[in-house]
């Protein structure tokens, strides 16, 4: 059973619950909703209030609902979810009903925004800043590893609206 908790009672690391577990991003409504794992993000105070961020390269199929959403999530899971994390980072929205195929239960946060019953921990963020990378502040180093297709991520910063915690 989720409860609600103050951001600042937010004791788990996301370093390590990003290194170790990742994070699924997900938007839409709760009858229609994408969702698709995420490895990099930050936690970080933003305009006087907690702030979550995460990248999403452009072709990404969640990408259009979290662009059409105001709400979206990011939900963390124990370690015994790591196959549907996988299949979530693998497969597109746009061939695969990944909820369906996952046997995720999808609920719904106060403001509408989808996550998972499965979930150990859920940020559930109000999306007030998107902007593209730029592409000529980005390192040449960096853009080699990464970038070889030269699809920049897109940052996204939710203000969090709400923590939900088993």
């Amino acid at each position: 059973m989720f409860h609600s908790i103050d951001a600042k009672e937010l004791s788990d690391s996301l370093f390590a619950q990003l290194d170790k577990k990742w994070m699924l991003v997900t938007a839409g409504t709760e009858d229609r909703c994408n969702t698709m794992t995420a490895g990099w993000g930050g936690l970080g105070v933003l305009w006087g209030t907690p702030a979550a961020t995460c990248y999403i390269r452009p072709q990404r199929y969640t990408k259009q609902l979290l662009d059409r959403e105001e709400y979206f999530t990011l939900s963390f899971f124990e370690e015994a979810y790591r196959p549907q994390l996988a299949l979530c980072g693998k497969e597109s929205g746009r061939d695969v009903d990944k909820v369906k195929e996952c046997g995720f239960t999808v609920r719904a946060a106060e403001c509408g925004a989808p996550y998972f019953e499965e979930a150990e921990l859920v940020l559930v963020c109000r999306k007030r800043y998107v902007q593209p990378m730029d592409p000529d502040a980005i390192p040449a180093d960096i853009k080699a590893r990464w970038y070889q297709d030269k699809d920049y991520h897109i940052t996204y910063i939710g203000e969090i609206v709400e923590i939900l915690k088993k």
